[in-house]
């Protein structure tokens, strides 16, 4: 293969709704550059970047791919990501390493919802973005209406590049206001004529060229004197300020393409050579101390890992940037997080399920390694004495939750470790086990997220099988008034028996409280406990009624009861316990019958102190259009849910609302359904707070139901 210097390396990523024809414009990229002879389709399931079964049987991109192309002197890395947001993982971790963005619109539905989501991940990283209007070839194709959408959605920035010329069925035309020419197209695609302009078109093709040239040197104080002196700027001029603006994040070029018959696409792959910047014309990379790493390919040796893929046979497969340096074979590198050494024994560069071995890859390109055991996504690697670290991807919360458990009895171990494996591909994949729950629970991005999981854990080992369920909530449990109560413990069997009696005040705790009445404090103990809340346990024991050597048993036997309430088995939570008497005796008292004896008297207490389940409540924020938010309030009301306000950021309207977990199983659903999957919304944890009186009623019954039925 041929070698590229970190100049002649464009890395682009190919962004956009599901639909868009992402896939099918790298068909075109790869067949125009002559890497392949036959462009595949996605009705013939035969396209590069998916390759994948699940993919090919569903139609659409799941999972992002690395391909690469040569083109007139350049090597293009191209990255192919989905267009769901239940993939959203995937598109930034492509972000993360690519140096423009290609943001493919569809000609018939405008900006969809997938495009304004990918919108915000460019922003957050400033991703160089070129938009492309694509499928002008269909009848319903509405060129006007998408460019007036993205300008709306995206602002003004974005200016006119191409446009075309007789859009719908008949399509084949294109005219160009950077290079002032027309491309027309043979009926079946490929390379282009290029006319002069109709005269019946020159005047709107001046008007957007004058507008092009305005945008770009209003960008460039330098062009701006050149444009006032000259009246005009030449093509190369342009391009300057179209690179500089992009890398400024200022302006977002705008083109046109019919992916599914190939027009178009040879002009956009001109682009990215001509005006798109290589890494090594991007803003340098920062690490986490807040030095700058010059994409140098004299630098030291630094790599970043943005994917882990793993293949049947070899294991796992690490997909990385150059940052600095240039990487050879054989190289040892060190794992800042781990401080692990890791051997680059073999490099890749990657055309879909293709792996093509290379000995270097320089500063700013991108490449894939193997079997690099103790290295991760998100992880930097850099040459021995160096110490920086790239700042890591930032992952999305997840939006759904499932539980998780072996079908099949002593598969538990095999599970785990395909769980564990998934998880090591996919980021956005978290995996709780919750001690307290019982259960092994999977939280990820959505339904689709989810059937993509159990598809991964069924192709790990075919005979592997997984139940699925709807997590349990974790309840609190606290009490609403002071009670005291007393407990004795005896039990006399032929040796020592056990004996202990203790008086206690069990209250609700808050902040600041005083201590007790009627009580002398002679001993205080306050535990932030793991699962929220606090426990304050204080020793009012006068005249030796108890030993002080048995209060921590006493402790110990309340925090038993309170890691598995009274009511429902739930964690209890801001409670304070006044041990204020009780009795021993001098033979038969031990640590356990002190233990008994205080979590005895904690229980009742407790059941006599009007107990409370508290349920989590999470701040919910949905982001809708302005026809949607009606039935999204309406919605989240059914959810006994606490609207708090109502705002607009951009084009979408922000609802805010608190809203108990145990109404949110099934909302990710129900809002896609209901939104046709335009809305979108993100929940954290916000406080613990009281469940209604019925609610609480039927909590208990079925804890009890339970309790009843395992004891049988």
């Amino acid at each position: 293969m041929t070698s590229f210097d970190t100049s002649h390396v464009k890395n682009v990523v190919l962004l956009g709704h599901a639909g868009s024809g992402k896939t099918t414009l790298s068909e075109c990229m790869l067949y125009e550059a002559g890497l392949t002879t036959r462009r595949g389709t996605i009705e013939e399931r035969n396209t590069v970047s998916d390759f994948y079964e699940l993919e090919q049987q569903r139609g659409n991109s799941i999972f992002s791919k690395l391909l690469y192309t040569e083109w007139r002197g350049y090597k293009i890395n191209i990255l192919d990501t989905p267009g769901y947001d239940d993939f959203a993982g995937d598109v930034l971790s492509a972000l993360r390493v690519a140096d423009t963005g290609i943001l493919l619109l569809n000609a018939n539905f405008g900006v969809e919802v997938g495009a304004d989501l990918i919108w915000e991940y460019t922003e957050r990283f400033r991703t160089p973005i070129i938009l492309a209007v694509n499928k002008l070839d269909q009848d319903k194709a509405d060129f006007d209406n998408t460019v007036a959408e993205a300008r709306e959605h995206f602002g003004n920035n974005v200016v006119v590049v191409q446009y075309p010329l007789n859009q719908g069925l008949g399509f084949n035309a294109i005219i160009d206001v950077l290079r002032m020419v027309m491309y027309r197209f043979p009926t079946e695609g490929g390379r282009p004529e290029k006319l002069p302009i109709p005269d019946t078109e020159r005047e709107k093709a001046d008007r957007l060229h004058k507008e092009l040239i305005e945008a770009i040197a209003g960008n460039d104080e330098t062009l701006m004197e050149k444009y006032f002196d000259k009246g005009e700027l030449d093509e190369e001029e342009m391009r300057f300020g179209l690179k500089k603006a992009m890398i400024n994040h200022d302006l977002f070029p705008l083109f046109c393409v019919s992916a599914k018959k190939n027009m178009g696409s040879g002009r956009i792959m001109s682009f990215i050579d001509t005006v798109c910047p290589s890494a090594a014309e991007m803003p340098m990379q920062q690490t986490l101390s807040g030095a700058p790493l010059p994409c140098d390919p004299e630098g030291p040796p630094c790599i970043f890992v943005y994917k882990t893929l793993s293949e049947a046979h070899i294991g796992d497969m690490s997909f990385f940037k150059v940052y600095s340096g240039t990487i050879r074979s054989g190289m040892e590198l060190v794992n800042e997080s781990t401080g692990v050494i890791e051997k680059l024994n073999q490099l890749f560069v990657v055309e879909g399920g293709k792996r093509i071995p290379v000995n270097e890859l320089s500063a700013g390109d991108i490449g894939a390694t193997i079997k690099l055991k103790h290295t991760h996504v998100n992880n930097t690697l850099h040459a021995q004495g160096a110490n920086f670290e790239l700042t890591p991807i930032e992952f999305p919360s997840p939006l759904m939750s499932i539980a998780i458990e072996s079908a099949l009895k002593g598969e538990e171990e095999k599970l785990a470790g395909a769980i564990h494996q998934v998880r090591e591909e996919d980021p956005t994949v978290l995996l709780e086990t919750s001690q307290e729950l019982k259960q092994t629970i999977i939280h990820c991005q959505g339904e689709l997220h989810l059937s993509v999981i159990k598809w991964k854990l069924e192709h790990f080992s075919k005979n592997l099988r997984a139940s699925f369920s709807k997590p349990r909530i974790p309840y609190r449990e606290t009490i609403r008034k002071p009670v005291q109560s007393s407990y004795r413990h005896k039990k006399q069997s032929g040796g020592a028996g056990q004996f202990a009696e203790v008086f206690m005040q069990v209250e609700p705790w808050f902040e600041g409280m005083p201590d007790p009445k009627g009580f002398s404090v002679r001993g205080r103990e306050e535990m932030k406990l793991d699962w929220g809340g606090k426990l304050v346990f204080l020793n009012c024991v006068v005249g030796g009624a108890i030993d002080l050597r048995f209060l921590p048993s006493i402790l110990k036997g309340v925090m038993e009861k309170m890691a598995e309430g009274p009511l429902t088995g739930s964690h209890v939570r801001d409670v304070r316990v006044v041990v204020y008497d009780g009795k021993m005796h001098p033979v038969d008292s031990n640590d356990i019958s002190f233990k008994i004896a205080g979590m005895m008297a904690f229980k009742q207490a407790f059941q006599e102190a009007d107990p409370q389940i508290l349920e989590p409540i999470y701040s919910v924020t949905v982001s809708c259009q302005d026809d949607q938010t009606g039935s999204i309030i309406s919605d989240l009301q059914t959810r006994r849910a606490i609207l708090e306000g109502m705002s607009t950021e951009g084009h979408f309207n922000k609802i805010t609302a608190r809203v108990p977990l145990a109404e949110m199983h099934d909302y990710y659903s129900s809002l896609r359904s209901m939104t046709q999957g335009r809305a979108k919304f993100r929940m954290k944890f916000h406080e613990y707070a009281a469940v209604p009186a019925e609610i609480q009623r039927r909590l208990i019954d079925e804890y009890h139901k339970v309790s009843a039925h395992q004891e049988v």
